[in-house]
């Protein structure tokens, strides 16, 4: 038997630590300021997002339908972390238990896949757009885009889930300080006195087949829309093609940039990237995106603009 079993505890019986961002400590109370603003705006944004889409009827096309799922699972992100680091950052309240950090885990990875999934279906609304506009209607129908979000849940549901038995099956001994602000699935496995090459490996299987696949479509999708675009005669018809496309264009980088800096940090980076670094980074993933995509969408789309002033006209004349 080996003398370090005897060490093993069991990991719901320890209370955890998230130390937030380490190094910046002292700062926590300056960097709260800008967090906690990005995440009001981002929830208030995303939220009169779905508001406008699901209360006005000319917005129930598959474009905005789209973009509402990717409102909601944005809102759902940032205050999947934002609350527990604003909590860290103002009152010290550093503990978590296991299964709450667990939880957080799973409910972080989960939005992220189905958000990469969201923003997939979004360049294939795109693409039919533009390079089969005669059949828009037909193919991209209410029963689909509904098919298209099950589907875009169930995926990111079935990936997600052993993430939570790949952490419950370590031993752990004692480690119970997590350098972040939040849990994340090798943060928690990190502190495990076992191998977790099978984490390490999922891991990366996961990010390669599900958000690395997903990226590969996109670039199919605009390659084609590209391919479509330069064939129309007209500059002015080009441009307003390649218009309609530059919001999501916009989105889809500051989606996947950070987010896979902050992966590719955490796994191979620890000695080149000051920590204090990826943390930060990761920190503003969660709140920078969500505040912008309804700005972006707001400035980018007419419609959108429209019905925001037609509210906001009404509004001011009732008062």
């Amino acid at each position: 038997m080996s003398p370090s079993f005897h060490n093993h505890t069991n990991p719901q019986e320890v209370w955890y630590v998230l130390i937030g961002i380490p190094g910046l400590e002292d700062l926590h109370t300056w960097i709260s300021i800008p967090i906690c603003s990005m995440y009001i705006v981002a929830v208030m944004g995303n939220v009169f997002l779905i508001f406008l889409i699901v209360t006005e009827r000319s917005l129930h096309e598959p474009m905005y339908l789209f973009l509402s799922m990717l409102a909601l699972a944005d809102v759902l992100l940032s205050t999947a972390t934002a609350p527990k680091m604003l909590a860290i950052f103002w009152f010290h309240s550093t503990a978590i238990s296991f299964s709450s950090c667990v939880a957080q885990m799973f409910f972080i990875h989960f939005i992220f896949v189905a958000e990469s999934a969201i923003l997939l279906a979004m360049a294939f609304d795109r693409y039919v757009a533009i390079c089969h506009p005669l059949r828009y209607t037909t193919i991209l129908t209410s029963p689909v885009i509904g098919k298209i979000g099950i589907a875009a849940v169930t995926r990111s549901f079935c990936i997600c889930c052993p993430f939570i038995f790949l952490v419950y099956r370590l031993f752990y001994c004692g480690k119970n300080i997590i350098p972040h602000s939040y849990c994340e699935h090798m943060g928690i496995a990190r502190l495990a006195c076992d191998n977790i090459n099978v984490n390490i490996i999922y891991g990366l299987t996961v990010a390669l087949l599900s958000t690395g696949l997903d990226i590969i479509f996109i670039i199919m999708s605009y390659t084609m829309i590209l391919y479509t675009v330069f064939q129309i005669p007209s500059w002015a018809a080009r441009f307003k093609a390649l218009n309609t496309c530059g919001s999501h264009i916009c989105v889809i980088l500051m989606f996947y940039t950070p987010a896979f800096f902050s992966f590719f940090a955490h796994r191979f980076g620890g000695k080149t990237i000051p920590r204090h670094i990826h943390i930060l980074v990761a920190n503003l993933y969660v709140v920078v995106p969500p505040m912008l995509n309804p700005v972006i969408y707001g400035v980018k789309t007419k419609q959108i603009q429209d019905r925001a002033i037609f509210l906001f006209s009404s509004m001011s004349t009732c008062c």
